[in-house]
């Protein structure tokens, strides 16, 4: 087997810890003695062990590990924080081989774990799939690069490019995509860091922003109120999840309320960078924005998104609240009778 057959091992391991490791990155490990995996691990949920650790562990004769060759998708860490590095773990077990996806630009890292390995006389191999390794990695590397979470736009529009009707009879969401995109929406908030709204998608549909169809951690929830109109009683505020309100600096707000945090910026300029600042104050990793159109529109134009989510019903609005612009290419595909189109910001 070919390096890049046990790199792609490594990549499909990893994918376990996507929304559980943050901050650390979810990391996929393999061991492999005589072209045979013997061992493999991805990172834990934050606090537990490394991908290489889990690889490590699931070998019961450590003796045979001087003459294996460990995958790592990421550059083994070299620092303390919530566990030692795995960079000396595998000097300690005398690797014959070490093939590393991509090069970690944590500065705490950046090169460090490799020349660890380097002076213990271990063989390396770096840059296998680094292309693939650095999108898995995406996240991470946009927070440690970037100093910004990394950014998905998601909306649904009818087929005549509206995201909502003008008047709703009550304050519930209106469901223009269908069950099948709806369950996938929910798995991409249990995958992501936290969630973005701006004032008026609460008033008109006081969601819950938290993930239902689908298993995983609810997002942290960013809501945009520039003048304070949100009441008290909305889903946002029922504490169950943090909840980030910004606001606009010109307002002044005392009121203290149970797992609600309010951060201001100034709305005359540059109003998504002011928020990236914000939620990178707060390490926030990831962030979906799912609204409303105005909200959207602030990241695109301030071209300060990473993916873009775009689901087309079937439906058809006379009039409506009209959907984001958004130029480019995408991939597009079928949910059922859903169109899902999928933009990269390259």
């Amino acid at each position: 087997m070919t390096h890049e057959f046990y790199i792609k091992r490594c990549l499909q391991i990893a994918k376990n810890g996507i929304g559980f490791t943050r901050p650390n990155p979810a990391v996929g490990a393999v061991i492999v003695l005589n072209n045979t995996i013997i061992g493999e691990g991805f990172t834990s949920n934050y606090g537990g062990n490394h991908a290489e650790v889990n690889a490590v562990n699931a070998v019961k004769d450590k003796s045979v590990l001087k003459n294996a060759t460990i995958y790592v998708t990421l550059e083994p860490c070299s620092h303390f924080g919530k566990t030692p590095p795995c960079a000396d773990l595998l000097v300690k077990h005398q690797f014959k081989k070490v093939v590393i996806g991509c090069v970690d630009s944590n500065s705490l890292v950046a090169g460090k774990g490799i020349e660890r390995l380097q002076n213990a006389g271990i063989e390396l191999v770096v840059g296998v799939l680094e292309d693939e390794c650095r999108a898995h990695h995406r996240r991470f590397f946009t927070v440690q690069e970037k100093k910004r979470p990394y950014i998905i736009l998601k909306w649904a529009e009818t087929k005549n490019g509206f995201v909502a009707p003008i008047k709703k009879d009550k304050q519930h969401p209106f469901w223009i995509s269908n069950t099948y995109s709806q369950q996938l929406v929910h798995k991409l908030r249990a995958k992501e860091h936290a969630i973005l709204v701006g004032t008026n998608t609460v008033l008109a549909d006081n969601p819950k922003l938290n993930v239902r169809s689908w298993s995983g951690q609810n997002p942290i929830r960013i809501v945009i109120d520039s003048s304070l109109k949100l009441t008290k009683n909305l889903h946002v505020f029922d504490g169950k999840v943090s909840t980030i309100v910004i606001l606009d600096s010109k307002n002044i707000h005392k009121e203290t309320r149970e797992n609600v945090f309010f951060e201001s910026i100034n709305f005359d300029e540059n109003i998504a960078q002011q928020i990236c600042e914000v939620l990178h104050k707060h390490k926030i990793q990831s962030l979906i924005i799912e609204g409303g159109t105005r909200t959207l529109q602030t990241f695109i134009d301030e071209n300060l998104w990473d993916e873009a989510f775009v689901f087309v019903g079937c439906s058809v609005f006379e009039k409506g609240v009209k959907a984001p612009v958004l130029k480019g290419e995408f991939i597009e595909e079928k949910i059922q009778n859903d169109i899902l189109k999928t933009y990269f910001n390259d």
